[in-house]
């Protein structure tokens, strides 16, 4: 039985890694973390038995031993608690689907701890890649890659040098808003952005992919994976979600991972790589499929991807500023706070306005996502 903790089990990637547990029937869930949807969270634990949840909030950690007193399930809160969940002795892999830079602290802990880390956490290697990455190669850890365009990555890089490659081609559905000009997004509702033609996801992963800073952060996320500059990483549109990324080798030999778009099958992946295993679903069908298209994305209209290949080459505490206006931002956007088209002028601004650190320790990371906060709270 391969052992797993999940951070982030009641969203997207988490409910979906449950499923691939189900599925298979050899994987023991040790481990669960939430922020705070109990009655989910009752439903998944009475399911698949864990040792240890953590939720957020002491209160919310009431709430759920109170459903839970008839079971031996323990129940913490709190970033202890995502830690406590994080470092269980006997978890192999944790899958780290939580949202936001809340998992750069867990992750770390669980890197130092000796767990192989399935990464669906893009905040974690975006603001602290240049911290990760070292401490797994000094802990001997793997870092598999859950985004399903890193995943396609890491699959087209199986038996090549790193430096045989040339370029990372990064690929993009273009999102609900793709061939619009600037003009067409100026009176966009939440319900406009949440409406992705391909993937189903959660609200905040989905309004970044109308936005396209998703795919800047994909961009910086590669940098720090697979070790490339990120002018070195081309986002490519591609509209049938059909190709999930490719790598140019140095010989001009493209490797590419195609599928129906299905998060499962890099979850899958990622959990028992090098292995793989019968996933069941849609299997693509190239004479129904018929065309690949592919554009260049549109960096004037989707100017968060511009703002996030600068952020990316200048690194230190850049990268940080533009997560977290961007995480903030689109809260607002999602509360009806602000328009759709301040999520990229409040980025912008806090990137203009910011004092780049370059190496930052893990403390003024957070303390830059802090001051990023602030100052977007202060424009109210």
């Amino acid at each position: 039985m391969k052992k797993i903790a999940i951070l982030g089990c009641t969203g997207s990637i988490g409910t979906q890694t449950l499923e691939v547990v189900r599925e298979n029937r050899d994987i023991e869930v040790l481990g669960l973390a939430a922020g705070g949807n109990v009655e989910l969270l009752e439903k998944q634990a009475r399911e698949f038995r864990p040792q240890l949840i953590a939720v957020w909030t002491e209160e919310k950690a009431k709430e759920l031993r109170a459903k839970l007193r008839d079971t031996d399930i323990r129940v913490t809160y709190g970033m202890e608690g995502l830690i406590e969940v994080s470092t269980m002795y006997d978890v192999e892999i944790l899958v780290t689907a939580i949202v936001g830079m809340i998992g750069i602290r867990p992750t770390v802990e669980a890197i130092k701890a000796g767990k192989d880390i399935a990464l669906a956490n893009k905040e974690t290697l975006v603001t602290a890649g240049h911290i990760i990455m070292p401490l797994a190669k000094e802990n001997h850890v793997s870092i598999l890659p859950v985004d399903s365009e890193h995943s396609a990555i890491f699959q087209s890089l199986r038996g090549n040098e790193t430096k045989a490659v040339s370029k990372i081609l990064l690929t993009a559905s273009g999102g609900p808003f793709r061939g619009k000009r600037e003009e067409d997004l100026l009176d966009i509702r939440v319900e406009d952005a949440l409406r992705h033609p391909n993937w189903s996801m959660g609200q905040k992963i989905t309004i970044d992919s109308s936005t396209m800073v998703n795919k800047g952060l994909e961009v910086i996320e590669a940098k720090w994976l697979f070790g490339v500059d990120v002018d070195r990483v081309q986002v490519v549109v591609q509209p049938q979600s059909i190709i999930h990324s490719m790598v140019e080798y140095v010989d001009g030999a493209i490797m590419a991972e195609l599928g129906t778009p299905d998060m499962k099958l890099p979850i899958q992946y990622a959990l028992y790589y090098p292995e793989r295993r019968n996933l069941p679903g849609e299997r693509l069908d190239f004479w129904s499929l018929g065309r690949l298209d592919f554009e260049k994305p549109d960096m004037d209209t989707f100017y968060g991807l511009k703002l996030a290949y600068d952020a990316g080459r200048a690194g230190g505490t850049l990268p940080t500023v533009f997560n977290a206006a961007n995480e903030l931002a689109v809260k607002q956007f999602l509360n009806r706070e602000i328009k759709y088209l301040e999520i990229i002028e409040i980025i912008e601004d806090c990137m203009k306005a910011h004092k780049n650190v370059d190496d930052p320790t893990l403390e003024q990371i957070l303390d830059t996502e802090k001051a990023t906060y602030e100052r977007i709270e202060s424009r109210r």
